[in-house]
């Protein structure tokens, strides 16, 4: 089992096919499997890395840890552990907190952000207050993140994400923090990404709903916005055609030095 000795843990992750790294974070109801999907069609053509976040899957972290606070620190000490100097970055929703975190605090590692159904931990007002109805939503993880139309049509999928959720020990309770209140990175913050980055929403989204995601891309300059259709908070999974489709395109035309936003 491949573990990296990361910020005083043991981080599980993985590495697939060879080229310019892309490093995939998952949400809080997933894990390095949760990429299922993804790794086949990007590991042809890139370095694709999984790997479980503290507290969730083989990344065991003891009670009283740093938990979401470490989260950036820990992808920093991965990257250098498999010496990957500089990386594309694929989040999704709680994934978010990392990869933007990190392209925040270290731009010149970050080739390209990719931020999937996540505010990344925003808490600029503008976007902080699109998000109005979570005390409202299920609790279930299903009902809550995926579309009913995909649950009615895809029970073997379904049945299938619920799997990858449970492979994560019950420590992860303690990591659910506010990720949406007023202690994230704020405008100003935002306003000095000099990242290419691309915002990627399901159209039912219910967590983070298009308008909140919208407030969000008005905050990073040059950034593009792509909403799918048929998805609601699990794009990767629902929609995972479109959702590689776009990211592919995406990151191509970056490495090709085209710009990343359509005029």
């Amino acid at each position: 089992m491949p573990m990296a000795p990361v910020n005083g843990i043991e981080l599980y992750y993985e590495s697939h096919g060879e080229g310019p790294a892309i490093v995939f974070a998952h949400q809080r109801a997933g894990n390095h499997l949760s990429w299922w999907q993804q790794v086949p069609v990007f590991r042809k053509d890139y370095r694709c890395i999984t790997f479980d976040q503290r507290g969730y899957g083989a990344s065991v972290e003891p009670p009283g840890g740093s938990g979401t606070s470490a989260f950036v620190e820990d992808l920093r000490q991965l990257l250098d552990y498999l010496g990957v100097k500089r990386a594309f970055l694929v989040a999704h929703a709680l994934g978010g907190l990392t990869c933007l975190g990190f392209a925040l605090a270290h731009p010149e590692r970050t080739l390209g952000l990719i931020l999937g159904n996540s505010t990344g931990g925003v808490g600029d007002p503008t976007v902080v207050e699109a998000i109005t109805e979570l005390d409202l939503l299920p609790a279930d993880d299903v009902p809550r993140t995926l579309a009913a139309s995909f649950v009615g049509q895809h029970p073997d999928r379904t049945f299938l994400y619920r799997e990858i959720a449970a492979l994560n020990p019950e420590l992860n309770l303690y990591i659910r923090t506010a990720s949406h209140g007023s202690g994230g990175p704020q405008a100003a913050d935002l306003a000095k990404l000099a990242v290419p980055t691309m915002l990627i929403v399901g159209a039912e989204s219910l967590i983070h709903p298009v308008g909140a995601i919208r407030a969000l891309q008005r905050l990073i300059p040059g950034s593009r916005l792509e909403i799918v259709q048929g998805s609601a908070h699990s794009t990767y999974f629902e929609q995972p055609e479109a959702f590689n489709r776009l990211v592919g395109e995406f990151f191509a035309n970056v490495l090709a030095g085209k710009s990343a936003t359509p005029h």
